[in-house]
């Protein structure tokens, strides 16, 4: 592994660990604007959910538009974008204004530096040998930002109010910039083709694996996911606070959540290029329903709610290299930003149910027991969808 190869994953790594460190942390701001201003928590929750599907739908669009204008005009439109919206997030501190801001303009923001653009350029320029290792490193980026992010964020707003707070983190969306200088002398111009499915046009390449059953076994997996994650970043501190637990405490959680996830993120990117990467799929969300279960039936502790960050950190966001390396293996890399992007827009249309509901359930019930048993039965169907996927290069489906 030479230099390059180095530079390119850092780069996007920390590009990463900004922008998912920041809209990770949203959560925790929930009970603070809503004490603050007395807009409602499902108001507030819908404004995030919006965030959730928006993040979703801009990735494939900002892939698009990377081919096209290349990836720095991207990350450079993506940071002002976040930190815009962070700003105005605390002038306009209204349902439709935290939906605007919040959730439309901070998650189109964090959208343009995100998993399929970070991962495609960095999948175009490497060997395929590389690619499960390299979107693993990557995603542990991601989760090395949660880790940083959300404890820092609770620090922000319990000594400087959440306002302050926000313009904080407008202040680091912007470091985004010189990384993505770093980026661009780093990343390589889209290569010849490699494979037969390189060379179609993006329309038609979409066009052909949204026929492919296993394409769609990847999203309602990643739906599935896109559920509960949003679910549990969003309304883990309220479910906290349910228990007696002080805020704290669920910022710590979150934080190990990132935390562990920078192993759990390296582990399936080794991991895959030893085994089915499918099979890892059905293991890391079986884990998570597992996880759950026992977060419910065991006494609500402290020791008990870092136990379960750290287990659900495992797989938290470990399901990405896995699923980017079979969309790369099934439809190659040239359109991978497109492909992978609109497998992340199912995660996030997941993700708006799993926010905007949990406000929901809480408002109907004052708890969170319908969203865990929900949680539970779609972590189990994510495991097993991903079984009938065959695992094999899209050539080896059309003479099957």
């Amino acid at each position: 592994m030479n230099t390059r190869y180095w530079q390119i994953l850092t780069a996007a790594g920390a590009v990463l660990m900004i922008t998912m460190g920041v809209r990770q942390s949203l959560g925790l701001f929930i009970q603070p604007i809503n004490a603050s201003t007395g807009v409602s928590i499902v108001a507030i929750s819908f404004a995030l959910a919006t965030g959730q599907f928006v993040w979703g739908a801009s990735q494939p669009l900002f892939g698009l538009l990377a081919e096209r204008i290349g990836p720095f005009k991207v990350m450079l439109l993506g940071a002002v974008l976040m930190a815009l919206g962070l700003i105005l997030a605390v002038l306009w501190s209204t349902p439709l204004g935290l939906t605007l801001t919040l959730g439309i303009l901070v998650s189109a923001g964090a959208g343009a530096g995100s998993f399929a653009l970070m991962i495609a350029a960095a999948s175009r320029a490497l060997g395929p040998h590389q690619r499960a290792f390299a979107a693993g490193f990557i995603n542990a980026g991601g989760s090395f930002g949660q880790f940083l992010f959300a404890p820092m964020s609770q620090l922000l707003i319990v000594s400087m109010g959440w306002m302050s707070a926000l313009w904080t983190l407008a202040a680091a969306t912007l470091v985004t910039i010189p990384l993505a200088f770093g980026f661009g002398r780093v990343a390589r111009p889209i290569p010849a083709a490699a494979s037969a499915s390189d060379h179609l046009p993006a329309g038609k390449q979409v066009r052909l694996a949204f026929g492919d059953r296993s394409y769609w076994c990847l999203h309602a997996g990643f739906f599935t996911c896109g559920f509960h994650v949003a679910f549990l970043t969003t309304h883990l501190p309220s479910y906290a606070a349910l228990c007696g637990m002080p805020q704290r405490v669920s910022a710590i959680a979150l934080g190990l959540i990132g935390f562990a996830n920078i192993f759990g993120s390296l582990f399936t990117g080794w991991l895959g290029n030893r085994m089915r990467m499918k099979n890892i799929l059905f293991w890391m969300y079986a884990l998570r329903a597992l996880m759950i279960i026992a977060l419910l039936l065991s006494p609500k502790t402290v020791i008990n709610f870092y136990i379960f960050g750290v287990g659900m950190g495992m797989t938290w966001l470990a399901t990405v290299p896995p699923t980017a390396g079979l969309v790369g293996k099934l439809f190659g890399t040239r359109h991978l930003a497109t492909l992978f992007g609109l497998t992340l827009l199912s995660h996030q249309i997941g993700g708006f149910f799993g926010a905007w509901l949990g406000g929901v359930g809480f408002a109907v019930n004052g708890n969170y027991d319908a969203l865990w048993i929900t949680d539970i039965l779609l972590a189990s169907f994510a495991a097993l969808v991903n079984l009938p996927i065959r695992e094999a290069p899209l050539g080896t489906f059309a003479k099957s």
